[in-house]
């Protein structure tokens, strides 16, 4: 079985490339980000046609997530339980981040081939103190408490598959001291990004690959190798047992029209 998660900026720009990718490697299943359509204006019939089955979820021209499978689809949600919504304004002094909103179209999780499969658009964050800040760290620590608790069944197929806007460490960006506000590299950013791994999770691309899977539209970042990698799928213990390969498809940002992000994929033993 071969996944895939791929933050596509923009499905409708980029629809020729996803049936591409479908196709050059024979994916199973992917996991899509920043859609940035409406469900009704994500292009469904192109897809359809490949032999897919697509579910999207979009609320307006920002974020939305969406997923792509040959393998059928069932149990749809369009959130986690406890998944915050993004409050303007600043947190109450020592309680963290509470929010009264609805959530956005940042988490969008279906039952394909066995597994519990999950497309995750982490919140940005923005800048270290913003309220957005404060938002992403919530929405990982909501995030982190629903998937122990789905893992408690030691048989557990799950994966977490998404752009997760954290460098987890030094290592994977070209420069750790050339981003403004060491924003995606705060202790606690990092902290939160470790707790799935503290739970019992396994980020399953690492051990495979070393490559970076996003590099900024400015300033010549792809062609000089300025990276940084952000997209990770953390899989259950279960699931993980069953990694045997993955590959970030790092030609995938060549070209006109391409995302800023690449595709990495995994292959599942079955």
């Amino acid at each position: 079985m071969r996944i895939a998660t791929w933050n596509v900026n923009s499905a409708r720009a980029r629809l020729d490339r996803i049936c591409a990718v479908l196709s050059r490697h024979d994916l199973d299943v992917l996991a899509l980000q920043e859609i940035k359509c409406k469900t009704e204006q994500f292009p469904e019939a192109e897809i359809r046609a490949a032999g897919y089955e697509v579910i999207a979820h979009g609320l307006n021209q920002w974020n939305g997530v969406a997923i792509i499978s040959r393998l059928g689809m069932e149990n749809v949600r369009y959130s986690f339980p406890g998944q915050p919504g993004f409050l303007k304004g600043e947190p109450p002094a020592g309680q963290g981040y509470i929010s009264h909103t609805s959530p956005e179209a940042r988490a969008l999780g279906v039952t394909t081939g066995g597994i519990d499969f999950w497309s995750l658009y982490v919140p940005n964050g923005r800048a270290v103190e913003d309220p957005h800040y404060y938002y992403k760290l919530d929405f990982l620590h909501q995030l982190a408490i629903f998937a122990e608790e789905s893992a408690r069944d030691s048989q557990a197929q799950i994966a977490l598959a998404g752009d997760w806007n954290v460098i987890p460490t030094d290592a994977d960006v070209w420069d750790a001291t050339a981003l403004e506000s060491d924003i995606y590299m705060t202790e606690a950013e990092r902290a939160a990004f470790f707790n799935f791994a503290e739970i019992g999770y396994s980020e399953i691309t690492r051990p495979f690959t070393k490559n970076y899977t996003f590099w900024d539209y400015q300033r010549l970042r792809f062609p000089r190798n300025e990276g940084m990698r952000i997209d990770y799928i953390y899989a259950s213990p279960a699931l993980a047992a069953r990694a045997q390969a993955a590959h970030i498809d790092r030609d995938e940002r060549k070209g006109k029209g391409a995302s800023d992000h690449v595709p990495i994929i995994v292959d599942l033993a079955d």
